[in-house]
């Protein structure tokens, strides 16, 4: 199926639906074929696996997918659309794919090993550490590009971000191909990123982490001791005068670098200190 198939096969199960798609809630579908392959082929499918999919729409990626693997699990959150989906599956005789309705942020995922996906852009982050939660190989999955380039940005970078830590710590992240606004309906207003996601099963970080990393990246290019002054509400209870003693117990090196240059595992290490200073 060529470019012009697919999206003229898209614009027609839509309007003969009377479905107008909304792109606030991440309802941009794929209709270049030859991305579609590109996906497909990096997520390295067999008969065996087992994909969840979030957000499956009309089936773009979900029938192929179904051909190609065990079961699939599709997590779509417009009952119309799943409506719509499930109607083209059962029109094609496929049966290995369970169609769940609802928010994927809510939804208890059952087991799966690989995960393909065109995300809803507003849910990038929640849905991408909630599937890191789970024990699975890979993940193929479409991205806002400036987001995709957060997930991995080198430290000192204007990318480097508070997302890019956590990721270090939870899963190895490969950009793998740009996808222009042109290969969706209806285009989106930024260009897209599909990435591999493969977690990392080494190093458990906590909610303590969590809450360090939120308070130094709201002044990124602050030195982290000031930062983590303005911010500690998101750490502890303290009044100033108490978290500025906390803090200057601090390793100096560390508490006078600005946070943008703050390696990950230097940002463990103030989390770690911090711990051990308020008894947590």
């Amino acid at each position: 199926m060529d470019k012009i198939s697919l999206a003229r096969e898209t614009k027609e199960i839509l309007k003969s639906q009377g479905i107008t798609l909304n792109r606030r809630l991440g309802q941009n579908y794929l209709i270049d074929d030859f991305k579609r392959k590109k996906i497909l082929g990096f997520a390295d499918l067999s008969p065996e696996d087992t994909v969840l999919e979030i957000g499956p729409g009309i089936g773009t990626l979900t029938i192929p997918l179904s051909f190609k693997t065990h079961k699939v699990v599709a997590i779509e959150q417009d009952p119309v659309i799943a409506r719509v989906l499930e109607k083209r599956l059962e029109e094609l005789g496929r049966y290995n794919v369970e169609i769940i309705t609802g928010d994927a942020l809510k939804i208890d995922f059952p087991p799966f090993n690989k995960v393909v996906s065109n995300l809803p852009y507003q849910i990038s982050s929640p849905i991408t550490f909630k599937l890191l939660e789970h024990d699975f190989n890979q993940g193929i999955l479409m991205y806002q590009k400036e987001f995709a380039e957060r997930m991995n940005a080198p430290v000192g970078t204007k990318h480097y971000s508070r997302l890019s830590v956590m990721l270090h710590f939870k899963a190895r992240v490969e950009l793998l191909d740009n996808v222009s606004p042109q290969s969706f309906i209806p285009p989106p207003r930024v260009d897209s990123t599909v990435v591999r996601l493969v977690p990392k099963k080494d190093k458990e970080i906590d909610n303590f982490f969590t809450q360090v990393c939120r308070a130094l990246f709201q002044h990124r290019r602050k030195k982290a001791a000031k930062s983590l002054l303005e911010s500690f509400h998101e750490i502890g209870d303290l009044d100033k005068k108490e978290a500025r003693l906390i803090i200057q117990k601090l390793d100096p090196d560390l508490k006078e670098e600005r946070v943008f240059k703050l390696t990950p595992q230097q940002i463990l290490d103030i989390s770690n200190n911090l711990k051990h200073l308020l008894n947590h």
